[in-house]
């Protein structure tokens, strides 16, 4: 079996497979039958030309975006198309005046589609709700997320919200049929598929995914006759796709080497691999949320800074956006991977669950306990708690735990400059209960 590598679509100009194999029209469109089949209810707005501002929330591949085209096809509305990972406030502002503009001329309003629009920071979406509450674009946005959480209430408010499912296995074969039969390229040449389960597995649902690994395999073969097996499709697939993949196993891998990168205390590799990240599209806020998880998981107390930088980052990324969003994830990756490390917060609330499973509901010790009647003052409940302001240095010694496990060690203080300084206070102020 000979292979090369050479890509014939781009000798002859065309665009990739999943892109010549966009359908056109709602009879060609693959799946989402619920919302678009005959009698569906986006398919009667479509027909009756009273289209509603709308999101469609769905995994990638699913043809969110196709079908954002094609209604505005159907409709003969111009499409005006942005994408959150690289459009602000300015760009949202110069669509807005070109479609007032139209509608000054009494022209066909536009549809404006916004891919990925919960990564649009609040100011950003906040730009587009005089113009979808005046008319004068219908709103097309489309998601990954659950608009509930990622898309401001007032816009959300103005909006339909579309769920669109995973292509089936049915949808998925019948696309690579299709493709053979119809593509300007496919249909000339001898393709069988004796095995499917790889390529949908690598798929994942995702229509254009699986017509770009499939595009991959064939421009692999300079045979007359290809042959698709699994062990075929694993060997090139694993050798040559090198893209980022948001949902995939490279996504994991590579947010787990950005993690391991900082924790292991090395800007370089935290730096490159955050910009791994952003380069293939990630989630600029799912990486904020991971590093605000290590921040304690990793850091703890022996910075507890590192937190809060964390927090503010989070929240940063979360108003501003992207691109410049980049910066702050990069200033604070750096500030964690050269932090004091101590995980000595995750390991002991790891022990005390285990205490807690392995002990069962204990009794709370009676000087510990609410006393808000006289009833349960007179039998007992708060007697003999010692409030610890009220003694020299703000403490006093008394038991904290069940009687069943009195002196019990749980929290291990990390070997680092800060937590040092905690242990040796503790030891003053316990003495033997803290032993270390």
């Amino acid at each position: 079996m000979a292979f090369s590598f050479l890509n014939f679509t781009i000798m002859n100009n065309l665009p990739p497979l999943a892109e010549r194999m966009r359908p056109k029209s709602l009879d060609d469109y693959v799946g989402q039958k619920h919302i678009v089949g005959p009698g569906a209810v986006l398919r009667k707005a479509i027909e009756s030309g009273s289209l509603p501002s709308m999101l469609f929330w769905g995994p990638p591949g699913v043809g969110k975006t196709t079908l954002a085209y094609i209604i505005s096809q159907s409709l003969y509305r111009p499409f005006f198309a942005l994408s959150a990972i690289n459009s602000g406030v300015k760009d949202v502002r110069e669509v807005i005046e070109k479609a007032s503009v139209l509608k000054e001329q009494g022209e066909i309003l536009p549809i404006l589609f916004i891919d990925e629009i919960h990564r649009f920071s609040k100011s950003q979406q906040d730009s587009l709700l005089g113009a979808v509450e005046r008319g004068i674009v219908t709103l097309i946005g489309a998601t990954t997320e659950n608009p509930s959480f990622e898309v401001i209430s007032a816009l959300l408010s103005r909006c339909q919200v579309y769920i669109l499912q995973p292509l089936a296995e049915e949808d998925l074969l019948n696309l690579l049929e299709k493709a053979m039969k119809e593509d300007v390229i496919l249909r000339d040449k001898k393709i069988t598929i004796k095995d499917h389960e790889a390529l949908l597995r690598l798929s994942g649902g995702d229509a254009r995914k699986l017509l770009n690994i499939f595009e991959l395999l064939v421009n692999a073969f300079d045979t007359p006759e290809i042959i698709l097996t699994d062990e075929v499709v694993l060997e090139h697939v694993q050798q040559n796709m090198a893209l980022y993949d948001k949902t995939g196993e490279q996504h994991y891998d590579i947010i787990s080497a950005f993690i391991k990168s900082m924790r292991g205390s090395d800007p370089n590799g935290a730096v490159y691999w955050l910009a791994r990240m952003i380069i293939g599209g990630e989630d600029p806020l799912f990486i904020a949320r991971r590093m605000l998880i290590l921040a304690s998981e990793d850091i703890g107390n022996a910075n507890p800074n590192a937190l809060l930088l964390a927090q503010s980052c989070f929240e940063a990324v979360n108003k501003i956006g992207m691109p410049e969003s980049q910066l702050i994830l990069s200033q604070t990756a750096i500030y964690l991977a050269t932090s004091a490390k101590s995980n000595s917060a995750t390991t002991a609330i790891g022990a005390a669950m285990a205490l807690v499973r392995q002990t069962g509901d204990l009794p709370v010790p009676l000087h510990l306990r609410n006393a808000p009647t006289k009833f349960m003052k007179n039998i007992g409940y708060g007697k003999d708690y010692k409030y610890a302001h009220s003694y020299e240095g703000n403490f006093t010694e008394l038991d904290f735990l069940p009687d069943a496990i009195k002196g019990a060690q749980i929290y291990q203080p990390g070997n680092n400059a800060r937590e040092n300084e905690s242990k040796e206070k503790l030891k003053k102020l316990w003495g033997d209960r803290y032993k270390y």
